[in-house]
C-alpha cells in the first residue's frame, strides 16, 4: 500500500494556479506594501486590495458569475477596474472590456455577443451607462462603488463593492484549469462588431515566468505608471508588476506633462508607451527639467517606431528602452533590449528584436513557402501563447490559424543575425502606380525633415479605386512644411512613388483609444 501510494503521488500533476490567483497570492503575502496609487493620489495597501478583491469574487459568484459565464467591464483606470478583473477571473468567469472610444451601438453588440451575465460599471464610465443600458439585456448590472442614486435618471444598479462587504476576504473555492476561458479581447474599430480574441488561462499563466526586461534585483521593487488603458496592455503590465511585489500608479489618461510629473513624483521605474505617445513625451517642454533617474524600463511597441525618435529617446531616458512586438492573438513575439537598439534594417526600421523563448517565427510568401533571410514576407508564428480562436467566428479563425501556425498579417524579414524587422501591416499597404508603399517607411523618413515633428502616412482611394499617398503632419514649432518641399525631400531620398500626393497640416495626430495613429479617422477626414 505504501509503495502504491508513493507511486500515485509521484505521477500526480501539480495544481494549476491561474494568473489572477498568482497576483492575489502575492498581494496577500505582503499586506502592508503600497500596491496601488489612484489617479487622485490615494495609496491602497496590498492587503486591503486583496481583501476587497476576494470579497468581490464571492459576490460575483453569488450573482451568477461562474465558469462559462461572462463578466463585462465598463471601466476606466481605477483600482476597482483591476479588482473586478481579478475577481471575475477567480470566480472562473471570462472577462470582456468595453473599450472607451467605441460607439455605444458597437458596445451593445459586444455585450450581447459574449453572453454577458454581469455588467460592472465604475465611476469613470458612469456617464456612458445611461446610453448603453437601454440597448442591452443583461441579467445583472452593478456599480463598482457608489453610483447615481436609484431615483435619478442616471441610475445604474446596486453597488457591488458595498454588497460584498460581508463576504469572506479569502479565495473562493473555484478550480480553474489551463483550458478555461480567461478573456475575450476585441480588436479596434468604430463601425461593425470587432473580432473577439478568445484567450485561455493556461497561456496567460506563462507570462509570469518571463519577467520584463532584465527583471528586478532584490533591492529594486518596480513602480509602473499606467497612463494608457488598463483594458489593454497596461493591464497586463499591471498584473506583472503587482505579482513582482511592485506598485501600480494609475492615471486616467495619457497627458505628457502629467506623465512626466508622475514619473518624478512617484519615482516610477517602468513606463509603457506606444511610439506616438513616446514622441509626445520627447516633444514636451518639461522633459528636459524632469528627474528621470528612477526609470529602468521604458517599454514601447504596438505601432511603427521611427529610428530618429528612438535615438532621441535613448538620449533622454538613457539605456532603458525595450522594444516589444506582440499582438492580442499571440501575446509577446519578440523583444529588443537597450543594448540592441543599434540594429537598423534595410529600410531604416528599428528591429523588434529576436523571437522570445518558445516562439517560432517564419517569413513566408503568399503561397505559404518560407522565404530566405533578408526577403520580406508575411510573418507566421507558433507558440504556446496563441489565441484559442476568434469568438464565434470559426471562419475567421480558420483563415489565420493553420496547423498551429498563426498568420499575423504583418510584413517583415530576418537579418543574418536573426533579428526581426517589421515592414508594415499587410492591410496598411498602399498600392500605387509603379509599386507598393509601406507607410512606416515613409513616416520614418519624413520625421527626419526639419519641418516635421510627427506624421502619419495613409492611403486614400479615389472614385476609380486608385490609391493615393496622403500624409498628416504636425509641424515643428515655427515651421510650416509645404507639399512641394516634402515631395522633393521624399523623392530625392526614396523615390517618386513614395512621395505624398496630399498634405494635411494638423495640430495633433489623432490616436485610437489604445494610442495608435487613427488612420481610419484620417481617411474619413480626407474624404470630406
Amino acid at each position: 500500500m505504501v509503495a502504491n501510494y508513493k507511486e500515485e503521488v509521484a505521477v500526480q500533476e501539480p495544481e494549476f494556479v491561474s494568473g489572477p490567483a498568482l497576483v492575489l497570492r502575492s498581494l496577500a503575502s505582503d499586506p502592508g506594501r503600497r500596491a496601488i496609487v489612484t489617479a487622485d493620489g490615494v495609496a491602497i495597501t496590498a492587503g486591503d486590495f486583496a481583501a476587497a478583491t476576494y470579497r468581490l469574487a464571492h459576490e460575483l459568484i453569488a450573482r451568477g458569475a461562474t465558469r462559462g459565464t461572462t463578466v463585462t467591464l465598463l471601466t476606466g483606470n481605477t483600482p476597482e477596474a483591476l479588482s473586478a478583473r481579478y475577481a471575475a477571473g477567480l470566480a472562473g468567469a471570462r472577462v470582456v472590456n468595453l473599450y472607451d472610444g467605441m460607439s455605444t451601438p458597437v458596445l451593445a453588440e459586444i455585450t450581447a455577443s459574449v453572453g454577458t451575465t454581469v455588467l460592472l460599471v465604475d465611476a469613470e464610465r458612469f456617464d456612458q451607462a445611461p446610453e448603453l443600458l437601454p440597448l442591452i439585456d443583461v441579467p445583472t448590472v452593478l456599480t463598482l462603488g457608489p453610483g447615481p442614486a436609484d431615483d435619478t435618471p442616471g441610475a445604474i444598479g446596486e453597488d457591488a463593492v458595498a454588497a460584498s462587504a460581508h463576504r469572506p476576504a479569502e479565495p473562493p473555492d473555484v478550480r480553474i484549469g489551463p483550458q478555461d476561458d480567461l478573456t475575450i479581447r476585441h480588436t479596434g474599430g468604430t463601425t461593425g462588431i470587432p473580432k473577439g480574441i478568445l484567450s485561455l488561462h493556461g497561456p496567460y499563466r506563462h507570462i509570469f515566468d518571463a519577467p520584463i526586461g532584465s527583471g528586478p534585483t532584490p533591492d529594486e521593487v518596480p513602480t509602473l505608471l499606467a497612463a494608457t488603458p488598463l483594458a489593454h496592455l497596461a493591464g497586463i503590465f499591471a498584473d506583472l508588476t503587482l505579482h513582482r511585489g511592485g506598485t501600480v500608479v494609475l492615471q486616467r489618461s495619457f497627458e505628457p506633462g502629467a506623465v512626466l510629473a508622475a514619473v518624478e513624483r512617484e519615482r516610477v521605474t517602468d513606463l509603457w508607451v506606444l511610439p506616438p505617445l513616446l514622441h509626445q513625451l520627447l516633444d514636451h517642454p518639461a522633459v528636459g527639467r524632469t528627474d528621470l533617474s528612477s526609470v529602468r524600463h521604458v517599454l514601447y511597441g504596438g505601432s511603427a517606431s521611427s529610428p530618429t525618435r528612438i535615438r532621441e529617446a535613448l538620449k533622454v531616458f538613457g539605456p532603458t528602452l525595450y522594444g516589444f512586438y506582440g499582438m492580442s492573438e499571440a501575446q509577446m513575439v519578440s523583444m529588443l533590449t537597450p543594448q540592441e537598439h543599434d540594429r537598423i534594417g534595410q529600410g531604416g526600421q528599428v528591429s523588434v528584436g529576436r523571437p522570445a523563448p518558445g516562439v517560432e517565427v517564419a517569413i513566408r510568401d503568399p503561397e505559404g513557402a518560407d522565404l530566405p533571410t533578408g526577403e520580406q514576407g508575411e510573418i507566421h508564428l507558433r507558440s504556446g501563447g496563441i489565441m484559442a480562436g476568434y469568438w464565434k467566428r470559426p471562419d475567421l479563425t480558420a483563415a489565420v490559424l493553420h496547423d498551429g501556425w498563426l498568420n499575423t498579417g504583418d510584413v517583415g524579414y530576418f537579418d543574418e543575425d536573426g533579428y526581426l524587422y517589421l515592414a508594415d501591416r499587410a492591410k496598411d499597404l498602399i498600392i500605387v502606380v509603379g509599386g507598393h508603399v509601406y507607410p512606416s517607411e515613409v513616416e520614418d523618413l519624413l520625421v527626419t525633415h526639419p519641418g516635421v515633428a510627427r506624421c502619419a502616412v495613409f492611403g486614400v482611394r479615389d472614385d476609380q479605386e486608385a490609391e493615393h499617398v496622403h500624409v498628416a503632419v504636425v509641424p515643428t514649432p515655427g515651421q510650416r512644411p509645404t507639399l512641394d518641399g516634402l515631395q522633393a525631400f521624399v523623392t530625392e531620398r526614396k523615390g517618386r512613388i513614395f512621395a505624398p500626393e496630399v498634405l494635411h497640416l494638423v495640430d495633433e495626430i489623432p490616436l485610437t483609444p489604445v494610442g495608435k495613429p487613427n488612420k481610419k479617422l484620417l481617411r474619413e477626414l480626407a474624404a470630406r
